[in-house]
């Protein structure tokens, strides 16, 4: 046996050890998908688990959807109190200094 038909052989040899290995591999990533795919129900039919999750965080979006409006109310209703509180603090300023101008003679 010459070397070129040697080296033809391991090629060949070696692009088929590709092929299966290849081959392994996409049915080893398929059962991992399929594993995914959920709980077998009736007439063989999967329920998808990433649907499943995708539907839980439709649902969790859709109701904190109204927690937006009722934030921007709340910090509408604090900027009044914040207001209100820095008007107390600046009466109270002045009725400590009348108080202690009073108590100094």
């Amino acid at each position: 046996m010459n070397t070129f038909t040697l080296l033809a052989l391991l090629s060949v040899l070696a692009v088929a050890g590709l092929f299966i290995a290849l081959a392994y591999f996409l049915f080893a990533i398929i059962d991992q998908l399929e594993m995914i795919g959920g709980e077998t129900q009736g007439y063989g039919a999967k329920a998808s688990l990433l649907s499943k999750i995708r539907m839980g965080v439709r649902a969790i979006e859709v109701q904190t959807g109204y927690i937006a409006p009722q934030v921007m109310k709340l910090n509408g209703t604090l900027t009044s109190v914040r207001d209100g509180l820095g008007a107390i603090d600046s009466n109270l300023a002045g009725v400590i200094a009348n108080v202690s101008r009073q108590e100094a003679p």
